[in-house]
C-alpha cells in the first residue's frame, strides 16, 4: 500500500482579460464624457416621412396586392355609378317598381351562377382569369345600356354585368368576381394582416364608390357649364353609361399582370387546425370540401340566406326609393352617396382596430347590430337629408362589418377550399335575394314605401341573433 499523500491545489489558469467592452455593454460611468450618447425622440423613432411610407406600404404588400387594390377602386366607381344611374334611367323610361323588381331576380339568380362557377373553378384553375374576364362583362353590359331601350336585351345585358346588386354607396363591395378576389388576396397575406388587407380593399371600394357618386354622377352638368358638351334628356345618361363601361375595361386590365402559381386539383383538406375541429363534422357529399369546412358552410348558408332576403327587400331600391319618396335627382343622390362613401373610408380603415379591440365576431355582430337598428329612422325621416344622415350612419358600420365577415370567412377556412367555399357561402344569400324584390317591388307600389325596409330590418336582427350563435365559439388563427 501506498503512503498516503495530500492532494496538491491546481494552480488556477489564468484567463486572459479584455480590455474591450463588449459591443452590446454599454456604461456610461466608464466611457468618456463626449462619447456619451443621450437618447432623443429622434433616435428612438423613424423620421415622419418614413413612418408614413411605412404605414402605406409596409413590407408584407405586393405588387399584385397594389394592382388588386386599383382594380377594385376602378370597378367600384363603375358599379357605384350604375347603382344611381340605372335605377333613374329605367324609372324614367317607363319601368314600374315591379317591373324593376323583377329584373333584380333575375340580376341576382344570374350573379349567383357566376359566383359559383367563379368560385368552384377558382381553386381548380386559378383566380387570375376571373378577376380579368367578368369586369368586362360589366363594361359590354353599360356599352348595350348605352345604345339600346329593347327591355329583353336590357334584362340580358343587366343579369350579365349584375346591374341591381347593390347601392350607390357600397356597391363595389358586390359582383360575381368576389370569390376569386378574397381567395387571392387571402392566399397571399399573412393570417396577421389579413383583416387590415380586407379593410384596404374595402377602402379601395369607398374611393372609388365615392369617385364615381361624385364627379362623374355631375359630369355631364359640369360639362354643359363650361361649355364643352351640351347633352339633354337620356343623352347624358348614355355618357354615363360610356364611362362606367370605361372603367370596368380598365379593372380588367389592371389584373392582367397578376402573378399566380400554377394550381392544381385540389385534394379533399384534412385539416389539422384546432379551430376546424371545434366544430363536429357532418356527413355530406364532398366536392373536394372537407368535413370541417362543411359544418361551417352549413352555418354560414343559414345566416347568409336570412340576411340575403333581408337585402333584397331594400338593397337594389335605395335609390328608386330616394327619388320616390324625396323625388330626388341624380346630383342629389350623388352627393349623398358620395358623403357616404367619404365617411365609409374611415370605416374600412378602422375595420382592423375594431376588430383587434372586440375580437372578430363580436366585431360583426355590433356593425350588423346597428345595420339592422338604423333601418328604422331612416324610413321614418320626414327630409331627404334627414334620411340621408341615418343612412350614412348606416353605412359606415355596414362598411367596416363588410370586409370584417370575409376576413373572417377566409381565415376560418383551409387555403385550397377559399373560392369554392367562399363562393358557396354566398350561394344561399344571392337567391334568397332574388326572391325578395318582386314582392318588394309590388310592395312599393300597392302598399307602403316604408314596409319593404321594415321587413328588411327585423330579417337583419334576425340573422344578427342567428350569427352570434352559430360562431361565436369559432375563432380565426390569429385570436387563438
Amino acid at each position: 500500500m501506498q503512503p498516503f499523500q495530500p492532494k496538491q491545489p491546481e494552480t488556477p489558469v489564468p484567463v486572459p482579460q479584455s480590455t474591450a467592452e463588449p459591443p452590446d455593454t454599454f456604461n456610461p460611468i466608464e466611457q468618456p464624457e463626449q462619447q456619451r450618447t443621450v437618447p432623443t425622440p429622434e433616435n428612438n423613432h423613424p423620421p415622419l416621412r418614413q413612418r408614413i411610407r411605412t404605414r402605406l406600404s409596409p413590407d408584407w404588400v405586393t405588387r399584385d396586392m397594389r394592382l388588386l387594390l386599383a382594380a377594385r377602386a376602378f370597378m367600384s366607381a363603375g358599379r357605384a355609378l350604375a347603382g344611381i344611374i340605372v335605377p333613374i334611367y329605367l324609372a324614367l323610361i317607363g319601368y314600374s317598381a315591379l317591373t324593376l323588381g323583377t329584373l333584380f331576380v333575375v340580376v341576382a339568380i344570374t350573379s349567383a351562377v357566376l359566383s359559383g362557377i367563379t368560385g368552384l373553378l377558382s381553386d381548380r384553375f386559378g383566380r387570375k382569369p376571373f378577376i380579368v374576364i367578368l369586369p368586362w362583362f360589366a363594361a359590354l353590359a353599360a356599352f348595350v345600356f348605352a345604345f339600346s331601350h329593347v327591355e329583353a336585351i336590357l334584362f340580358v345585358f343587366a343579369a350579365l354585368g349584375s346591374f341591381g346588386r347593390g347601392a350607390g354607396a357600397g356597391a363595389g363591395m358586390i359582383g360575381p368576381y368576389q370569390p376569386a378576389e378574397q381567395a387571392f388576396l387571402a392566399d397571399n397575406v399573412p393570417a396577421r394582416h389579413r383583416n387590415t388587407l380586407f379593410g384596404w380593399i374595402a377602402f379601395a371600394s369607398s374611393l372609388g364608390a365615392l369617385i364615381g357618386t361624385g364627379p362623374l354622377t355631375i359630369l355631364p352638368i359640369a360639362l354643359a357649364s363650361i361649355g364643352l358638351l351640351h347633352l339633354q334628356g337620356l343623352a347624358s345618361y348614355q355618357l354615363e353609361f360610356l364611362i362606367m363601361a370605361a372603367l370596368a375595361l380598365i379593372a380588367g386590365l389592371l389584373a392582367v399582370p397578376l402573378t399566380e402559381t400554377r394550381r392544381t386539383p385540389p385534394k379533399v383538406a384534412q385539416s389539422s387546425s384546432a379551430t376546424l375541429k371545434r366544430i363536429r363534422a357532418p356527413r355530406l357529399p364532398r366536392l373536394n370540401i372537407s368535413s370541417q369546412s362543411w359544418a361551417i358552410l352549413l352555418r354560414l348558408w343559414a345566416t347568409n340566406s336570412v340576411n340575403g332576403l333581408a337585402v333584397g327587400f331594400f338593397g337594389p331600391f335605395i335609390t328608386y326609393w330616394f327619388f320616390r319618396r324625396y323625388g330626388a335627382g341624380p346630383e342629389a343622390i350623388g352627393l349623398l352617396f358620395s358623403l357616404i362613401n367619404l365617411a365609409a373610408m374611415v370605416s374600412n380603415l378602422w375595420a382592423a382596430r375594431f376588430a383587434k379591440r372586440l375580437g372578430l365576431v363580436r366585431a360583426i355582430v355590433v356593425s350588423r347590430t346597428f345595420q339592422a337598428i338604423l333601418i328604422i329612422p331612416m324610413v321614418l325621416a320626414p327630409t331627404f337629408w334627414l334620411a340621408g344622415a341615418f343612412y350614412l350612419v348606416r353605412m359606415m358600420a355596414q362598411r367596416m362589418g363588410l370586409p370584417l365577415r370575409q376576413s373572417y370567412v377566409m381565415g376560418v377556412l383551409p387555403p385550397e377550399e377559399r373560392g369554392t367555399v367562399g363562393a358557396l357561402a354566398n350561394l344561399p344569400a344571392q337567391i334568397t335575394s332574388a326572391m325578395s324584390p318582386a314582392l318588394a317591388g309590388y310592395l312599393f307600389d300597392s302598399v307602403s314605401l316604408a314596409l319593404p325596409f321594415e321587413i328588411g330590418a327585423i330579417l337583419q336582427g334576425l340573422n344578427v341573433i342567428m350569427f352570434f350563435l352559430f360562431f361565436r365559439k369559432l375563432l380565426p388563427p390569429e385570436e387563438q
